[in-house]
């Protein structure tokens, strides 16, 4: 585990900021009262906040770990830091003056505000992508970790790409056929309007599809499943099956197909229509099949060794 002074230290001074500017759009949901498309105004601020501290710090973190390309890494992380900068700066501007920050075209300057969002997220992703190269050619500690880095940080790229089907015109605007003079050109919710019934906090839509979904859930392999890896590194001194270096590795392999399919799930359900705490007799089938994939490979991940660790050199293994 490196140091946290080891840690990309743009990525940390922005996820700092947006701790801060947690604290101040919590203070803001208290005291303005003010509703936008069906949420309170200050919400999506605080929801973007919180998810860039967690963002950015996982990646200072995996940049500490690379081994070779250090300043290749080093300059990604400081374009997703000031691309993130730029977004975070156009919607609290945006929430300031009461406009929508997300598929405003209702005049020329929201328009122009809403399309160098587009491009900050193009830029973000990108040096994402760089990022997630890099750690696919470093060096880990271990094979555990090695697949529970690389597997998060492609995870959290699919994610992250869901953004970019909420920008296209719905079915909706089509139809209307005037996407040349709209206000509202994209959605989060499928089949159904944005602003109607929604959860409490996630704003994700209780009567529709809703993209927010994957994107959140897939954004997030980030974190979770390192944190997973963490666990059962926490727990092994309990467990001798944990003190195992090849069952922690397929544990993690367990969690990361398990991952993938739950993205993949929200994301079908999501793109039918379907509101995420309505399922139908589909998705609740496709949910108890990977519920019972996932079992089936937990207890095979658990099975005993068929031979003792040779030596403590393999929990070291290197791995390119």
């Amino acid at each position: 585990m490196p140091h946290w002074r080891t840690w990309h230290r743009p990525l940390v001074v922005f996820a700092c900021a947006m701790a801060l500017l947690t604290v101040v759009s919590a203070a803001g949901l208290l005291v303005d009262d003010r509703v936008l498309a069906g949420s309170a105004i200050w919400s999506k601020l605080f929801r973007f906040a919180v998810s860039f501290v967690a963002y950015a710090l996982t990646l200072a973190w995996m940049l500490a770990l690379l081994t070779r390309g250090r300043r290749t890494g080093w300059w990604a992380g400081t374009v997703v830091a000031v691309a993130g900068v730029v977004e975070m700066v156009i919607i609290t501007g945006q929430v300031i003056r009461g406009r929508r920050s997300h598929f405003n075209h209702a005049t020329p300057f929201d328009e122009s505000l809403f399309n160098a969002m587009a491009v900050t997220v193009v830029v973000l992703w990108t040096g994402t992508l760089f990022i997630a190269i890099l750690l696919l050619r470093a060096r880990m500690p271990d094979r555990a970790t090695a697949w529970a880095i690389r597997s998060g940080v492609s995870l959290a790229l699919a994610g992250a790409g869901f953004g970019f089907l909420m920008t296209q015109p719905t079915p909706r605007q089509r139809a209307a056929g005037n996407l040349d003079t709209a206000d509202v050109i994209g959605a989060h919710a499928v089949g159904v309007p944005d602003g109607g019934p929604s959860m409490p906090l996630t704003g994700w839509s209780t009567t529709g599809g809703d993209l927010r979904i994957p994107h959140f859930v897939g954004m997030h392999a980030l974190q979770l499943l390192p944190l997973f890896l963490f666990t059962l590194v926490a727990l092994a001194p309990r467990s001798a099956r944990l003190r195992d270096a090849r069952v922690r590795l397929r544990l993690v392999l367990v969690a990361s197909g398990t991952y993938c399919a739950v993205v993949a799930l929200v994301t079908w359900q999501a793109l039918r229509g379907q509101p995420l705490i309505h399922p139908d007799g589909v998705t609740l089938t496709a949910a108890a099949l990977v519920l019972a994939a996932t079992a089936a490979g937990t207890y095979a991940a658990l099975r005993p060794a068929t031979a003792p660790l040779s030596s403590p050199s393999v929990e070291k293994e290197l791995v390119s």
